[in-house]
């Protein structure tokens, strides 16, 4: 925790050229866009979203203890003369002012990572293996957008050692204005992969928006790279044109600089030998699937080039556990054993899907056991959407999942695409798959549940945590 205030008033409003009105208090703890997680000594800013404008809950939150309030300057009539706020003409874009204040302070090794696959799992590595050796500040949840970077990046701590910041994008030129506001010293693109294809011409397209990172990458800083992705020598002569010093590229490729040599994979965990940037280390990754040991390269090469301990570093990933919807298991209590729960439900592509499956494949299940997926249509691919649901098929077989389960109009190419034996139900959407699954598991079970964000597939997760107690909640009524 920082020893420091975040911000003063004073270099808020100087930051943002902003008109001070009423009694501000010097010390501002935190800064926020919502009233109702906003803490006590918090700078609110009333941004206008696309649904609600903040300025409705301005009051709200000076009730609930903010310090003060940032609002526009056509807007400030409608609160009491008193009222601590700042005054501006745009909140979004006193936020941004803000931000590159922030990142002007700082003396911190800044990181910054995107990818089509594996941007929030990566940057929840990094923040956990560099706190063991500094202050870390990094993005909250995935807020890696034209609001979520502003906010991660003013919230970061004058004093901090390392800085890792999401950097997402559906669009091309989304990427640019974010990073040259990060400015990192360390970039990553953990790969490129058929996502957005609603929006982009092919996986070529991707590539170079993922490639505009580069553009903001900090004279004498490094990239590290995908080797084994199919993108690499484009975004390698991409970065090279961007005048970047130095790449650095992981993988399984005999080219790797970081490079995996082995690997164990088991049910909740792998171990993973590697050349890490020339020097070989052996360790624990706490979580399952080849997919984050390959990304578990890049978290210690990019460590490294942070000027992070690398030995300290890989001996953090043994205690390195899911993010929420990520991967984040849960055993449930059936009459006669259990059945643990995968739930891959913040969102989905055939990328993920596909590694999901593999560590599916992967899980241990009981004598009378099955492997079951629960899927939920993945959005935004565009015209070969249909195709790459069926796709799918391949890693249902390949992984030997037991019994499959599809909603949404995408996955019924899926549906259709399966043999007999694996169709365990179909619905048109996550309401109404809900009782079939909850009706259908046994314990022994492994169950797997994946989809885009809007798809809702975190309903499935919820009706089956109502319906079964948690192994967590029965041991502790039992204590």
């Amino acid at each position: 925790m920082s020893a420091v205030p975040l911000w003063t008033s004073d270099a808020m409003q100087a930051a943002m050229r902003a008109a001070a009105n009423g009694v501000l208090p010097q010390a501002i703890s935190g800064i926020a866009i919502d009233s109702r997680t906003l803490q006590s000594g918090e700078a609110y800013f009333a941004v206008r979203g696309a649904v609600h404008d903040g300025h409705n809950f301005v009051a709200a939150a000076l009730k609930a203890g903010a310090a003060l309030a940032v609002v526009e300057k056509a807007q400030a009539g409608k609160f009491e003369s008193n009222a601590p706020l700042l005054v501006v003409d745009d909140v979004l874009g006193a936020l941004v002012d803000l931000a590159r204040a922030s990142r002007a302070r700082l003396q911190a090794q800044v990181i910054a990572v995107t990818g089509s696959v594996g941007k929030t799992s990566t940057k929840e590595a990094l923040l956990h293996v560099l706190s063991a050796q500094g202050l870390t500040h990094a993005s909250a949840a995935s807020f890696n957008n034209h609001w979520g970077v502003p906010l991660s990046l003013a919230r970061c701590p004058a004093d901090a050692q390392f800085a890792v910041f999401e950097i997402g994008m559906n669009h091309a030129g989304e990427i640019e204005p974010l990073v040259k506001m990060v400015r990192p010293h360390v970039a990553i693109i953990t790969t490129v992969e058929p996502v957005h294809l609603e929006f982009f011409a092919g996986i070529e397209a991707i590539a170079d928006a993922k490639a505009e990172i580069f553009e903001g990458v900090e004279v004498g800083g490094a990239v590290v790279l995908n080797r084994d992705n199919s993108q690499f020598a484009r975004l390698s002569r991409r970065a090279k044109k961007c005048g970047v010093a130095r790449i650095v590229s992981f993988g399984e490729n005999e080219k790797a600089d970081a490079r995996l040599l082995d690997i164990s994979l088991h049910a909740t965990c792998s171990a993973v030998h590697a050349d890490i940037l020339g020097d070989e280390v052996t360790y624990k990754l706490g979580m399952p699937g080849r997919h984050m040991a390959i990304n578990s390269l890049a978290v210690l090469a990019a460590s490294s080039l942070a000027g992070a301990d690398l030995a300290l570093a890989s001996l953090a990933l043994s205690q390195l556990v899911a993010a929420t919807g990520r991967g984040v298991r849960h055993t449930l209590v059936l009459p006669g054993g259990e059945v643990t729960i995968i739930d891959e439900t913040y969102n989905a592509n055939p990328a993920s899907m596909a590694a999901a499956l593999s560590v599916l494949g992967q899980a241990k299940v009981g004598p009378q056991g099955r492997r079951i997926a629960v899927l939920g249509d993945m959005l935004e691919l565009g015209a070969i959407g249909p195709q790459l649901h069926r796709g799918l098929n391949d890693a249902i077989k390949a992984h030997h999942i037991d019994l499959v389960y599809c909603c949404g109009m995408l996955m019924r190419n899926l549906w259709d695409a399966l043999s007999t034996g694996k169709r365990g139900g179909y619905a048109d959407s996550a309401a109404n798959l809900e009782a079939q699954v909850v009706t259908a598991i046994r314990s022994g079970d492994a169950v797997m549940i994946k989809g885009s964000f809007g798809s809702k597939m975190k309903t499935i997760v919820t009706a089956l945590e109502k319906r079964f107690p948690g192994k967590a909640a029965l041991d502790e009524a039992a204590v």
